[in-house]
């Protein structure tokens, strides 16, 4: 089969259309035949050496496809099954094997392409809003790249909680991305201080939660924004990781 490796990290170009052993299903995994493999953010932190990975390696955290061959202790009827699944690296290749605990079936309706798309930033999504800071019924929010793939998610999950959504976009076209998933107040960070705009609509240190994968440019103006003991949840670093924080400056805000 044939597979992208990266051997040395760094730019686009360390990745490389390779041939790759036919790997094969253990006990209790699925060997599939991958239709669509997800791209996401933390791919680039992978190649980068960001998130430091034995090399070498093929990306890829999810994907979607049929199952080809199961290995001992698994049930044989999953032959033939299309699945999603994620949280195996290896899905930027023609066929991955994953734990059978790992794969989700998908129903006859959802297409490989959606399947392959939701189910990382479907999972990081809920488990945010759920699980990090379970949001109630009125709690004021900060979502940032609330028009991409986690925060389109997240934004409707927040709305369905009962939460008021404030959400940053990069630029003008993005702005109706946001409102369509539902964020009540979307402020273009590019063009407007997203701290001054949310301040002088809810008032100072107004929120519940930041919901942070933007990282270095947003982590500051966003911990001014939390109420005493609010919850900066920082899952992401599209602009770069967060320098280290020192418990004085919690304290200084009374967080």
């Amino acid at each position: 089969m044939h597979a992208i490796v990266i051997n040395a990290v760094g730019g686009p170009e360390v990745l490389e259309w390779s041939e790759a052993a036919e790997p094969t299903a253990g006990p209790g995994q699925v060997l599939i035949d991958i239709a669509f493999g997800g791209v996401n953010y933390i791919d680039t932190y992978h190649r980068t050496g960001l998130y430091p990975m034995e090399l070498p390696f093929t990306p890829g955290l999810e994907g979607a496809g049929t199952v080809l061959s199961v290995g001992e202790g698994v049930d044989e009827s999953l032959v033939g099954t299309r699945v999603a699944w994620t949280g195996e690296i290896g899905s930027y290749a023609e066929r991955v094997v994953a734990p059978a605990n790992r794969i989700v079936p998908l129903p006859d309706d959802v297409s490989f392409e959606l399947g392959a798309a939701v189910m990382l930033q479907g999972l990081t999504a809920h488990y945010l809003a759920t699980d990090t800071y379970a949001l109630q019924p009125g709690d004021r929010c900060l979502i940032h790249a609330a028009a991409g793939g986690v925060g389109r998610l997240l934004v409707q999950i927040a709305k369905l909680a009962g939460a008021v959504v404030f959400g940053t976009v990069g630029s003008e076209e993005k702005v109706e991305i946001a409102r369509s998933a539902g964020a009540d107040h979307v402020i273009n960070y590019q063009t407007t201080s997203f701290k001054d705009a949310i301040e002088e609509i809810a008032g100072p240190h107004p929120l519940a939660v930041v919901y942070d994968g933007v990282g270095a440019a947003t982590f500051d103006d966003g911990l001014d924004l939390l109420a005493p003991r609010g919850v900066m949840a920082t899952f992401g670093n599209a602009s770069g990781p967060v320098p280290p924080v020192s418990p004085l400056r919690l304290s200084a805000g009374g967080f």
